[in-house]
């Protein structure tokens, strides 16, 4: 696959993708794209400036008109084409995606692929559904009912860690809800959101619809954010980085999503399936290497499953097979780079001196050693306001407290800054049934942990942000809801006009 999908000759013309073609940036600065399993170049490309950043909302506000007064049926037309032209192309996009972020073939080819031709057919099909509430006589004088309306040129930013699939997110409700776009992905991971637009230019969406513009978050993104000519901001990636387009978005009264950092509890009750918990948390941990927002990070298990659950959870973890993301027999690749290897290496090093390490807590050597690689990590006996256990590491690191009463657990996994996702893990209906209702997180699975479907919505409460991605709820988001009113009396002096002058008859 690699000898046929050649990265550099591929992205010749350039890095950033406006108005329908690739062509460079105009920063004057360059950016490496590094693979992280082996720490080579796979492409070097030059940087996005405000200029470039310009130049692709002028492209989203020419298209704008046309693409906003096409039918329902015309844009949920093209999404089809779109994703037929994705699936076509599944074999380079998982190829590129692993490439660029490091994650194993098998979750690009089985994974971030597949969810985002699915997302796209999803979408094609929401497209024709933007509905209002049904018209009614509420005054009964008037008939009202609801539009629901493109609002314009959205500026999104997305994440490192899935950039198809965040490319996706915030590309496809705001194309199917009539406005146009300009996307600024991560500068470590810029392949996959290229392709992507490619694709949609390849199924006949008109140019400047999907705008790609690939620069740094200081200059190119806060330029993006800032812009007049853009409505809406949507935003994936931490808290601190939220903050700043909070800032900068509502000092220019734009629309907002965010969509930001978490800190998932893995909520274990002593009626648990053991089994079932230790392998869902290995696999909700580690998925991604945990660079994931919604990965399992805390576990909190009921004190009478507490040993035997780490137990089999270092057992477990010490299977996984740490390697080439290219190997058919790896299940854990590096992480996105060195630096951020180190960054999460160093949380697990401060967290010796509070807490033990049970198993990982190294980066491997010997043929791997020049990758970003660090092995899954186990660490139990932290306190609930350790670092460990309070911040988000974004790494292959699990740590695993005990508890005493429902009451504890489901107040443990609540006492963090983040409410993204959590689980509960029980046989007993009831007390899945609380947890559910108590633990405040967009999204609460019971009995596993970690899979999402187009038809349902992503978002977060608290430190992880508002508004959500996927689902036809992400709608709320890229349009604007307008009310209609029509008098139905033709009486010229209406009743009502007494409160403001004359008499009534």
């Amino acid at each position: 696959m690699g000898n046929r999908f050649q990265v550099r000759d591929r992205f010749a013309d350039g890095a950033q993708y406006i108005d329908g073609r690739l062509r460079s940036g105009t920063s004057g600065r360059s950016h490496t794209v590094v693979d992280p399993a082996t720490g080579r170049e796979v492409l070097t490309y030059e940087l996005a400036g405000t200029a470039d950043v310009d130049e692709a909302v002028a492209a989203a506000v020419r298209a704008f008109p046309a693409w906003s007064a096409a039918t329902p049926g015309e844009r949920s037309d093209a999404l089809h084409r779109l994703a037929a032209v994705l699936a076509g192309q599944a074999g380079d996009f998982a190829y590129a995606e692993s490439l660029q972020c490091g994650k194993p073939l098998k979750l690009s080819t089985e994974f971030d692929v597949p969810g985002t031709v699915d997302n796209t057919a999803f979408f094609a099909g929401a497209a024709r559904h933007l509905q209002g509430q049904a018209a009614a006589e509420y005054s009964g004088d008037h008939t009202s009912y609801v539009r629901r309306e493109a609002i314009g040129v959205i500026g999104s930013i997305a994440p490192w860690n899935y950039p198809l699939q965040m490319a996706a997110w915030k590309i496809l409700p705001a194309i199917a809800a009539g406005n146009t776009i300009v996307l600024k992905p991560a500068e470590l991971t810029p392949l996959t959101s290229l392709m992507f637009a490619r694709a949609a230019t390849e199924a006949g969406l008109p140019d400047g619809v999907v705008n790609i513009v690939t620069g740094a978050g200081r200059d190119a993104g806060e330029h993006l954010v800032g812009h007049p000519d853009v409505v809406m901001t949507s935003f994936t990636g931490s808290t601190a980085v939220g903050r700043r387009v909070a800032e900068i978005a509502t000092a220019t009264v734009k629309r907002l999503h965010l969509e930001l950092g978490g800190k998932a509890p893995f909520l274990v009750f002593d009626d648990a399936d053991l089994e079932a918990a230790a392998h869902g948390a290995v696999a909700a941990c580690l998925i991604n290497s945990g660079q994931d927002c919604t990965a399992a990070t805390r576990a909190y298990v009921q004190r009478p499953l507490h040993d035997a659950f780490v137990a089999r959870v270092a057992e477990l973890m010490e299977t996984v097979r740490v390697g080439d993301p290219f190997a058919p027999g790896t299940d854990l690749g590096p992480l996105v780079s060195h630096a951020h290897r180190d960054r999460v290496a160093a949380f697990v090093e401060r967290a010796r001196a509070y807490a033990t390490v049970v198993t990982g807590g190294e980066a491997p050597g010997g043929e791997l050693e020049a990758g970003a690689y660090y092995r899954p990590t186990l660490i139990t006996g932290a306190a609930q306001d350790s670092e460990v256990v309070q911040c988000e590491i974004f790494g292959p690191v699990l740590a695993v407290l005990p508890f005493d009463t429902d009451d504890e657990g489901i107040a443990l996994a609540n006492d963090t800054p983040y409410g993204l996702a959590a689980s509960a893990w029980s046989r007993d209906v009831y007390r899945a049934n609380r947890a559910t209702r108590e633990l405040k997180a967009g999204c609460v699975w019971v009995n596993d942990h970690v899979p999402i479907i187009s038809e349902m919505p992503h978002g977060g409460y608290k430190a992880s942000g508002f508004g959500k991605d996927m689902s036809t709820y992400s709608f709320e988001e890229y349009t604007q809801v307008k009310h209609v009113m029509f008098d139905n009396t033709a009486v010229a002096a209406k009743d009502w006009h007494r409160t403001v002058f004359g008499d009534r008859a």
